[in-house]
């Protein structure tokens, strides 16, 4: 509970700060696509599977960033799930932060190599296209969001990851679930034993920009630059999972 107090507060003391990432396209902040009108989890018992659903004014992941060319720098946009589950239950080794489910699009890399999103046969090429990843966040006041995707030394031999990872020193995996934006939607379909069979916790809906550094270990690898929408407004993970 002190946890999820704590990230309430960065954002409700942070959201007057909100500034822009260097390259984020100034217009997102009052697109329709990214404000946040519904958010639920149901787990499916018949299939044993949680549909995670962010719906929004708009139409759902109808927008993605343009390139910006290189991948230091580069625009990353997220409908993104702040769980109340154990970094353990999505296969990350023990570590404080606040696991998240986070629907990504960035055009300038691709950090799913397992994965062909666009089914193209090329499994390098496809960053734009809606994908998951795993993430544990955490506080980081270096950028306007207050948080970040939290990093790790390469060479902690302590820190375990799930064997989809994108190999990134950071807690991030690239599952591979499918995505599916359609209309004012956007849903992730993920298979119960893939969270440890944990189909009861808390969560929130988040729609964000994010910026990839490469250059400056001053700030973060991955940081949360601008928050455009928050189902509960003050992200206090209210909502839980309905079983169908």
């Amino acid at each position: 509970m002190k946890q999820l107090l704590s990230l309430s507060l960065i954002f409700i003391l942070t959201i007057p700060a909100f500034s822009q990432g260097k390259n984020e396209d100034p217009t997102f902040k009052n697109i329709s696509n990214f404000k946040i009108t519904n958010t639920s989890v149901v787990f499916d018992s018949r299939l044993n599977q949680l549909i995670f659903t962010i719906e929004t004014e708009g139409l759902a992941g109808n927008i993605t960033p343009k390139p910006y060319g290189q991948m230091d720098g580069a625009p990353v946009l997220g409908y993104v799930f702040p769980t109340t589950l154990a970094p353990e239950d999505v296969g990350f080794s023990h570590t404080e932060g606040i696991v998240a489910l986070a629907l990504t699009s960035h055009p300038d890399f691709d950090d799913t190599p397992l994965w062909d999103e666009n089914n193209d046969r090329n499994y390098v090429n496809d960053g734009v296209v809606w994908h998951p990843h795993w993430v544990v966040l955490t506080k980081d006041t270096r950028v306007f969001g207050g948080l970040a995707v939290k990093q790790f030394n390469p060479n902690d031999q302590n820190v375990t990851l799930p064997p989809t990872n994108p190999g990134m020193p950071m807690y991030m995996d690239s599952p591979g679930y499918p995505v599916i934006n359609k209309e004012k939607a956007i849903k992730v379909v993920v298979p119960a034993y893939r969270m440890s069979n944990k189909t009861q916790f808390n969560f929130d809906a988040v729609t964000v920009y994010m910026q990839v550094n490469a250059s400056n270990a001053q700030y973060p690898m991955l940081g949360v630059y601008n928050v455009y929408s928050i189902a509960s407004g003050d992200l206090s993970l209210p909502y839980s999972v309905i079983e169908n």
